[in-house]
């Protein structure tokens, strides 16, 4: 079998280097360098390195199937080949676990010394019995979740990674954080910052690490409570034990309408209905957590991947914010969030994987909108509303002097018709139809109910009232809300 030997190049200089790792070097003439940002990859003469792929993709997990892929690819043309990493090889390398779980390659593993071991040493720290939590800058917040320290987290290498360990914080902040840098090489540095000052006075590398020896508060404590609830509420509560992902769909879009109406009966100018919507959020929140818990009972999923599905899959469909790309409009963000999709998932159309179940009107607006994403839209307001008029002509026609002896199938195909218009319409106001149309519901519903108020005030029952009756109410109620 192809065989794939993996060495470490310690922490620092080549002082640090193993002498297993040196004679592995030295044996093996075809030579793979993770990446020669590293003050001892000169130790691996004619190695290719993988710094291409790092800066060839969009996102961060993509990389590592890659590295392996080509070092499966160069173990079979070759017999052997050589893999050297940071650090050690079995802390903190991604690529390593991947190959050892991969049959196709025999894969040996050479220990060698850790940036952990200098952490230690720099810090004074015993890790075993201070019970260090090791954490991925990276992965911060779902790693950390639920930690209060001590936490060493590595692989700081970016603002943007002090940044959401700074923010992942809550309540009460240590008053500062040890920095430790470039340690075992000349201009190691460990100090100390101010938790504040943590992503402005930084200046992160790829060799940068945080100390973090106590949090007054667990990281994510309270997602971390919700998760621990439903577990319990699995575990000990009868009715939560009989749910399925099929019996919970109820509920799942019962909770989903009670937010949409929440955000309905939202002022923002005033804030009233905020505390309504965190309600109706939060319980959404436990129907979601509650399907991720049935998923990881079947051993499918954890909570903790749909949080990084989504983040990655966010970042990926994001170039214009974390990559090369430009956008400069809302519209350009939407068509190339429509093509990528479309080559993401290997749709033969544009218009694959839009869900039929959706109601019509989104349904009529999605369909539309992928449409548009290609070009296929009109150039103005006026294409639109012109073809709603010429829908209702046809209508009109289809109807007839008599409705009864319409044909019901000319008439279902012309409303239709005519709603798609009136959707085109509101698609290019950009102003949601299922939202305008809920808007109307509830003025409706708001008249009528004075309707019903101002008959019972003279004594009347609506349901004895005439359509001209009826009338001079509504007007009589529309007049108090709207005066002349």
């Amino acid at each position: 079998m192809a065989r794939v030997v993996v060495v470490g190049l310690g922490p620092a200089g080549p002082e640090l280097v193993t002498a297993a790792t040196l004679a592995a070097i030295e044996d093996i003439p075809h030579r793979f360098l993770r990446t020669a940002r590293h003050p001892s990859a000169g130790l691996v003469a004619d190695a290719t390195t993988f710094d291409g792929v790092y800066e060839g993709a969009t996102i961060l997990d993509a990389v590592y199937p890659e590295i392996v892929e080509r070092l499966v690819a160069a173990a079979a043309e070759h017999g052997e080949v050589l893999y050297a990493v940071p650090g050690s090889p079995l802390v903190a390398e991604r690529t390593v676990d991947l190959l050892r779980g991969d049959d196709r390659v025999k894969v040996e593993v050479h220990p060698a010394l850790s940036y952990l071991d200098l952490a230690w040493a720099a810090l004074g720290v015993d890790p075993l019995a201070a019970g260090v939590r090791l954490v991925d800058g990276h992965r911060f917040t779902v790693e950390a979740a639920g930690q209060r320290g001590p936490l060493l987290v590595a692989q700081c290498d970016s603002i943007t990674v002090l940044s959401e360990v700074k923010l992942s914080v809550e309540g009460e902040s240590p008053a500062s954080v040890t920095v430790l840098q470039r340690l075992g090489l000349p201009d190691a540095s460990v100090h100390t910052v101010a938790w504040d000052d943590l992503d402005r006075v930084v200046i992160p590398d790829h060799l940068t690490t945080l100390w973090i020896p106590e949090l007054a508060e667990p990281i994510a404590s309270e997602m971390i409570r919700l998760h621990e609830l439903v577990r319990t509420l699995r575990a000990r509560c009868p009715w939560d034990q009989e749910q399925t992902h099929a019996s919970l769909t109820r509920h799942l879009l019962e909770e989903s309408y009670e937010v949409l109406e929440a955000i309905d009966a939202l002022d923002v100018e005033s804030g009233e209905g905020y505390e309504h919507l965190e309600e109706e959020l939060g319980d959404l929140l436990y129907q979601i957590e509650f399907h991720a818990l049935l998923a990881a009972e079947q051993g499918r999923f954890t909570m903790a991947d749909v949080a990084r599905n989504v983040h990655d899959k966010l970042v990926a469909r994001h170039p214009h914010v974390f990559g090369g790309e430009v956008a400069h409009s809302a519209s350009e963000v939407v068509a190339g969030w429509e093509q990528r999709k479309q080559v993401e998932k290997g749709r033969d159309s544009i218009l694959d994987g839009i869900p039929t179940a959706l109601p019509g009107l989104l349904l009529a607006w999605k369909v539309q909108g992928r449409a548009a994403s290609v070009g296929f839209d009109w150039p103005s307001i006026d294409g639109p509303i012109a073809k709603v008029a010429e829908e209702l002509a046809e209508l009109v026609e289809a109807i007839g002097p008599d409705p009864r002896s319409a044909d019901p199938e000319a008439v279902l195909d012309e409303l239709g018709d005519l709603l798609f218009s009136v959707v085109n319409v509101a698609r290019q106001l950009d102003v949601d139809p299922e939202s305008a149309l809920r808007r109307a519901s509830a003025s409706f519903t708001g008249r009528f109910r004075k309707v019903e108020r101002l008959a019972a005030e003279r004594g009347l029952d609506v349901r004895s009232l005439d359509l001209a009756g009826l009338d001079a109410l509504w007007d009589e109620a529309k007049a108090t809300e709207r005066p002349a």
